[in-house]
């Protein structure tokens, strides 16, 4: 006796699926246990041993107006130049605590408007984001 058709068409599908996800699944595998391995190319100067890189993230909620007005674009200016001013203070403070030497690498600000709800109220601001990344030798 013979299954009907669409018993064999089912099993059929269900066997090409789980041959193709097994498939998958071996190709798959050999990547996810591969190691990231970094080459220095003999351009580049050698790596100074007590080098360290500091990355610094700092997020914080200014109340104020958020529109298009000169009152919302000077507290956006406010909100950008208080993270800037802590980047700028950054490598002082290194100094002060483990660094001999400090380079700023890069720095990023992201001000997004924002309506805080704080005990049932809302507030109109800013959420301030800002990340920094430095270069330091160690003491």
């Amino acid at each position: 006796m013979t299954p009907p058709s669409f018993i064999l068409e089912y099993s059929m599908a269900f066997f090409k699926s789980t041959l193709v996800v097994s498939a998958v699944l071996l190709l798959a595998s050999p990547v996810v246990a591969q190691q990231r391995v970094i080459v220095e190319q003999g351009n580049n100067p050698p790596r100074q041993e007590n080098m360290v890189r500091v990355q610094n993230n700092i997020t914080f909620f200014i109340a104020g107006p958020t529109g298009d007005g000169d009152e919302a674009q000077k507290l956006r200016d406010k909100a950008q130049r208080s993270v800037y001013e802590m980047a700028g203070r950054q490598c002082d403070l290194l100094r002060e605590i483990l660094a001999k030497d400090c380079r700023m690498e890069s720095i990023n600000v992201n001000v997004n408007a924002n309506n805080r709800q704080f005990n049932q109220q809302q507030t109109e601001g800013l959420n301030v984001n800002g990340t920094m990344s430095l270069q330091i030798t160690l003491k």
